[in-house]
């Protein structure tokens, strides 16, 4: 690929007919080189109603297949629907949330256990995973990253370099960092609330629950990173997810094409704090859009009762979801990161 891509030469995949999905199975796509390279795996739907991911991978296999694209070296692994169950209903969720603890069990319990028991294994097998998201409020795409390296004990890490050079080079201009840190926060002021019989509850207050298929890569030696290539219903996620997997085959050389360049002035932001939606009768002041600017003290939301839900200090409004169910995420706040987001993998 020796041209620039951008939306506007993004050519429009628009096939006769989509393949089907059953529930039985996942469709799993492999390619492999013929010269030794990284091992990459792209995932596609892993909430149902999330298929940005799913068109954009769709779209990149049929170029492999008409010859237009080849592979040269290493290995790429498109699963275009990683929750079929939840395709098929086109909602978030099977029975659960996939992308919340992800771990085999020899006793799967829902749909999502079932399909954990055969994506784990998948995922260790690789070294790249590139996961395709879109998101319910108006927003612009963003590229989602894990810790700097570190030792400790909650999300041990060797890659951040190379992972921040990747999220550099997927054509999107907002990097968040935080995610498993401030949600093992909001797992400690979960735990109060929840009852014994309630299993979705308590799953949400296992920290492990904030494992989702990029934090399980990078626990099994991997790097990775959640695109969220729009809202839903945006008909230019397609295009985003699209121009990031062909941005991530050329910046891996996987296929012959120029390393793209990095975005150099990035919007760069730390989550700090995740606050649970309590009722369904919760309610926001306004319709909230990702990244939407707040100030200390202002008033984000109302809750069932009439209590105020503030502000804690000057930032961002981050995936605030008018469909949350009560005992899980409402909305997050983040503030701007003071980590070096280009570091030695990208800098000259």
């Amino acid at each position: 690929m020796s041209e620039k891509l951008s939306p506007a030469t993004l050519p429009v995949y628009s096939p006769a007919h989509l393949p089907a999905y059953p529930t039985s199975q996942l469709r799993v796509h492999r390619f492999v080189g013929l010269a030794p390279g990284p091992r990459l795996i792209v995932l596609g739907a892993v909430h149902g109603n999330e298929i940005a991911g799913t068109r954009g991978i769709e779209r990149v296999l049929a170029e492999f297949d008409a010859g237009s694209l080849q592979l040269v070296r290493g290995s790429v692994t498109f699963v275009p629907v990683t929750n079929p169950l939840a395709y098929l209903k086109v909602q978030r969720n099977g029975d659960r949330n996939l992308n919340r603890n992800l771990q085999p069990t020899t006793t799967p319990q829902d749909f999502e256990d079932s399909i954990a028991n055969v994506l784990c294994p998948l995922l260790a097998g690789h070294d790249v995973l590139l996961d395709l998201h879109t998101f319910q409020a108006q927003s612009q795409a963003f590229a989602m990253i894990g810790p700097p390296n570190n030792q400790g004990d909650l999300e041990p890490f060797a890659h951040a370099d190379q992972e921040q050079s990747l999220a550099l080079r997927l054509g999107v201009g907002r990097v968040v960092e935080g995610w498993l840190a401030t949600y093992a926060v909001g797992v400690q002021q979960r735990l109060a609330r929840t009852h014994p019989s309630d299993r979705a509850g308590l799953l949400s207050t296992d920290p492990s629950y904030g494992v989702g298929t990029t934090e399980y890569m990078r626990s099994h030696g991997g790097y990775a990173i959640t695109l969220e290539c729009g809202q839903h219903a945006d008909p230019a996620a397609p295009q985003v997810a699209y121009r990031a997997i062909r941005n991530t085959l050329a910046h891996l050389g996987l296929v012959d094409a120029p390393d793209p360049a990095p975005c150099l002035n990035p919007e760069f932001l730390r989550l700090d704090q995740v606050v649970d939606r309590f009722h369904t009768a919760d309610r926001f002041e306004q319709p909230w859009a990702s990244f939407d600017p707040v100030v200390a003290g202002q008033q984000v939301a109302t809750r069932h009762d009439g209590k105020p839900v503030l502000a804690a200090s000057d930032g961002y409004i981050v995936f605030p979801n008018t469909q949350s169910t009560p005992g899980n995420e409402w909305f997050y706040l983040a503030h701007h990161s003071t980590r070096d987001i280009f570091g030695a993998a990208v800098r000259p």
